[in-house]
């Protein structure tokens, strides 16, 4: 337990002593605090329906950005081949650098909270979709780090890292809203596979089993690969 745990703070440090941290932070809120208070004003309803409703596709650039450097950055400078000299394994390393990373995406959030008190005074809101929205927006942030995650072993390079992540977090985000190309008889299939349907789901405040364990099993899954990729590299 404490092996990954020193992983964990090595790589929130790195993230909070350097610009990085402040700068996704603030991308991310003027991004997502235009959207909704435009919009907001606009309907006039006391809900966070626009909030959540775009924060998947803005998720699908933002957290790839932050879990780009998590493995690419060790590999090009050749710090990775001293970690491993550690008394860590790669279970260790992976789990370090994944809660680092999901922390981080959790960090953007935690401002947000002021978008539904702000509501809670102009109206009457209901906290039960906020709170689902939010859980959701956790689970769907612990995804995409792990896809960003396996996106940043597989290369030296923190641009292509970024990319085939974000390519990945898009396509999982858009598949359920582009049925309509697709025939019928995969279309339940598709929209199983969309993580904007999981998550719409769970930001109305419905926990179904189904959207829990598609969460964990794409977190699974891509941290699986990771070990893959990791083993690679030995």
């Amino acid at each position: 337990m404490r092996q990954f745990s020193h992983v964990m703070e090595k790589e929130l440090k790195d993230y909070f002593v350097t610009p990085i941290a402040y700068i996704v932070i603030t991308i991310f809120l003027i991004v997502t605090g235009w959207f909704f208070f435009s919009t907001f004003f606009l309907y006039n309803q006391a809900n966070l329906r626009s909030f959540f409703t775009l924060l998947p596709l803005i998720f699908s650039f933002v957290v790839p950005a932050i879990a780009m450097r998590l493995f690419a950055e060790e590999l090009s400078r050749g710090s990775y081949e001293l970690l491993r000299t550690m008394p860590l394994t790669f279970s260790d390393i992976i789990l370090g650098k994944f809660l680092a990373g999901l922390l981080m995406t959790a960090a953007l959030l935690v401002p947000t909270i002021a978008y539904p008190i702000s509501i809670a005074f102009l109206g009457q809101l209901d906290w039960g979709p906020v709170v689902g929205g939010y859980f959701g927006a956790l689970l769907l942030g612990g995804a995409f780090t792990a896809i960003g995650l396996f996106s940043s072993a597989i290369t030296h390079n923190q641009i292509v890292a970024f990319i085939v992540g974000a390519a990945i977090c898009f396509t999982l985000t858009l598949i359920s809203k582009m049925l309509y190309f697709f025939p019928e008889s995969v279309l339940d299939i598709l929209q199983y596979l969309g993580a904007d349907f999981h998550f719409s789901n769970i930001s109305k405040g419905i926990i179904d089993s189904r959207d829990l364990i598609y969460f964990f099993s794409v977190i699974v899954v891509a941290l699986y690969g990771t070990y893959l990729v990791l083993l690679q590299k030995k």
